[in-house]
């Protein structure tokens, strides 16, 4: 779990021609029996949206999960939430 031990990815996607206010949170978590889960949350920014755990036998897999949904969520047009001047 090298590459999530920072801590979360917190992402959002803003456009206010389409009333587009959403936010994407990804972590990596170990669990207690030497494993990793992927913790997802997302919705509408200002709600406590939705959220959804993945669980890995592997770290290395729950790392790997969590690069591709972030390659993914970025594709389609998130960025931190930092950089959107709301972070």
């Amino acid at each position: 779990m090298s590459s999530k031990e920072t801590g979360p990815v917190h992402l959002r996607r803003i456009d206010p021609t389409r009333n587009m206010q959403r936010f994407y949170v990804l972590s990596v978590q170990p669990t207690l029996f030497g494993g990793a889960s992927v913790i997802r949350n997302w919705g509408r920014i200002g709600t406590n949206g939705q959220s959804m755990m993945q669980t890995f036998d592997v770290p290395d897999e729950a790392d790997g999960a969590c690069e591709r949904l972030e390659r993914r969520k970025r594709g389609r047009g998130y960025r931190d939430a930092r950089s959107t001047g709301r972070g």
